[in-house]
């Protein structure tokens, strides 16, 4: 029967931890003072300010004193003279006192009302908040072993970005895991593949599409990319890009004249207006596209039929196959 006070026993396996860093992690003991200089404009203010900090300090089990008949050496202590005029100390491990030490732990807190929490500082453990618009470089990877989180914590980003900005999220889907979270804010889950009933019309064009200025020649941009992925190879030669530049404002003429659903191109629209034509590399190119048009990859030969202009978008390619893949990237 252990007839050690409970204190006694708590404090023997303090010790023995403490033992163990030493020995195992490469710990070392400092002597350490901690003294905060506070100081204000008036004696309100600095009382007020004194309570505040001690609150903060309370709530993490710390008590804060102040240095009644002491202040003097107090004032001697806290300048940077390297002199404890001090006899109030205590023991820290290394890792501890680095803690204490504010070059060595960097701060991201962003005060504003768009920021999102990113989690705990591992120095520090004070809360990581930050608008990545406002920083230097707003892009960021997510990286982490199998079942670390990685998920989860774009999801709580997402969650986040959607509840307190009015920025727009489009996610790309390559597992199927994201579509509960998309319905649960009333976004929009597009799945792609070769048996969906989901279309997306490459083609699709608006008068703002673009910068605005010529939302015709930034889709010509466009398309003649997707047909450089279709034809492989080197992509589209001068010959090429210029048949199909020459095609383009024609089937988009109707569109312009009568900007409704009904009239917006497809590819089956390019691709006989390309057949047409009298160069031999127009027809080359039809016959190129035609597995896209008539054939088994023909899911977005077809005017489309889903919400593109929801805050939150997910475009699910689970069931995408390799060649859709690749015409889709």
């Amino acid at each position: 029967m252990d007839i050690l006070p409970s204190d006694l026993i708590t404090y023997g396996e303090d010790v023995k931890s403490l033992l163990k860093d030493l020995q195992t992690r490469d710990e070392r003991m400092f002597v350490v003072t901690i003294v905060f200089m506070n100081f204000a404009r008036t004696i309100q203010k600095l009382e007020n300010s004194i309570a505040q900090i001690s609150s903060i300090a309370n709530k993490h089990n710390c008590k804060l004193k102040r240095l009644d008949h002491a202040q003097e050496q107090g004032l001697v202590s806290v300048l940077p003279l390297g002199v404890n005029k001090l006899e109030i100390n205590r023991g820290l491990t290394s890792s501890s006192t680095a803690v204490f030490i504010p070059f060595t732990t960097e701060e991201l807190f962003i005060n504003s009302s768009n920021s999102l929490y990113y989690g705990l500082n591992a120095l520090s453990h004070n809360l990581i908040m930050a608008d990545r618009k406002k920083l230097k470089n707003p892009n960021g990877l997510i990286l982490g072993t199998p079942g670390s989180g990685k998920s989860f914590s774009a999801k709580r980003e997402m969650a986040n970005a959607i509840l307190v900005t009015d920025d727009d999220i489009i996610i790309c889907d390559p597992e199927g895991e994201y579509g509960n979270l998309v319905r649960q804010f009333n976004g929009e889950v597009i799945k792609v593949s070769s048996k969906s009933k989901d279309y997306l019309n490459p083609l699709d064009i608006n008068m703002n599409y673009g910068d605005g200025d010529a939302p015709l020649k930034d889709k010509a941009n466009f398309i003649m990319s997707m047909l450089e992925l279709v034809v492989g190879g080197s992509g589209l030669t001068a010959e090429e890009k210029s048949v199909i530049d020459r095609c383009l404002p024609k089937i988009y003429e109707k569109y312009f004249d009568n900007p409704i659903k009904e009239n917006m191109p497809i590819l089956q629209d390019l691709y006989d207006m390309l057949k047409n034509q009298e160069e031999k590399v127009g027809k080359k190119l039809a016959t190129e596209m035609e597995i896209y048009v008539s054939g088994s990859l023909n899911v977005f030969n077809h005017r489309s039929n889903v919400d593109l202009n929801k805050q939150l978008l997910c475009f699910d390619i689970k069931e995408l196959g390799s060649q859709l893949k690749k015409s889709e990237c």
